[in-house]
């Protein structure tokens, strides 16, 4: 696309939790200063999303100043046991985000959907309503509210003010999300230097990310039609359970 669509909205929450993975060896999870590039996307995609559009965080905006909140939790420990962690949360967070979606080269079975207008179209009417999925800041308990805004309106509490927080994650590079040819079939993990100035973070977006490392190898799920999944005019007149049952619920 030469001109990509862009959305700009608001999210806010009471707390966030974007774990650093330092903190987790020792059980108890602590929150890293800004969101990550991932944590926007996941929150992107959950205001919309399909397989036909990958979307790309290109900038967010700190409203509120950062604050930090440690809280005790007795995490879920299957072995039994009653241990407690401490957590240390983002307390009342607030981001400006703005993103823009392109089309997943790796789905040309859907180049029939890439019609640039109406994705566009549904993306800014989801926005208004809030989301279509529920919206976490980071985890699972970390709720969190979208609204429209225009990016860079209202005043950061950050203005004028320049601040590095070192390595980060960036983000996850997916089997179905890999450009670089060394990245197909694998997991990679992806770090940058985390810059902010005047408020505003600026994301590299992830192919340009120079600080890599493949976690694993993964394999790319196919999609075969009528081998594990059927279009919406096989199910007229039949029975959606039965035909999911019989592959196995892909459909």
């Amino acid at each position: 696309m030469d001109k990509p669509n862009i959305i700009e909205y608001s999210v806010y929450g009471r707390y966030a939790l974007f774990t650093d993975p330092l903190s987790k060896t020792g059980g108890e999870k602590c929150s890293y200063q800004i969101p990550t590039y991932q944590a926007l996307k996941g929150i992107t995609e959950s205001i919309y999303w399909k397989p036909t559009i990958t979307w790309v965080v290109d900038a967010c905006r700190v409203m509120k100043p950062i604050q930090t909140e440690s809280k005790g939790i007795r995490p879920i420990k299957y072995s039994g046991g009653n241990d407690l962690s401490y957590y240390t949360y983002l307390h009342d967070v607030e981001y400006q985000v703005r993103a823009h979606f392109e089309w997943n080269q790796n789905r040309e079975d859907l180049a029939y959907d890439r019609n640039e207008n109406k994705h566009y179209d549904i993306a800014r009417r989801m926005v208004e309503r809030g989301g279509r999925r529920d919206i976490f800041l980071g985890t699972r308990e970390c709720q969190g509210y979208v609204e429209p805004c225009s990016f860079g309106e209202g005043k950061s509490a950050y203005q004028d003010k320049k601040l590095s927080f070192g390595i980060m994650v960036h983000g996850i590079t997916y089997p179905d999300e890999a450009v670089r040819e060394a990245e197909k079939g694998k997991m990679t993990v992806r770090l940058w230097n985390a810059q902010m100035m005047d408020g505003i973070i600026q994301f590299p977006q992830p192919e340009k990310c120079e600080i890599r490392h493949i976690l694993r190898n993964a394999k790319e799920k196919e999609f075969m039609f009528e081998k594990n999944f059927r279009g919406l005019k096989e199910f007229e007149g039949g029975d959606l359970f039965g035909v999911a049952e019989d592959f196995g619920g892909n459909v």
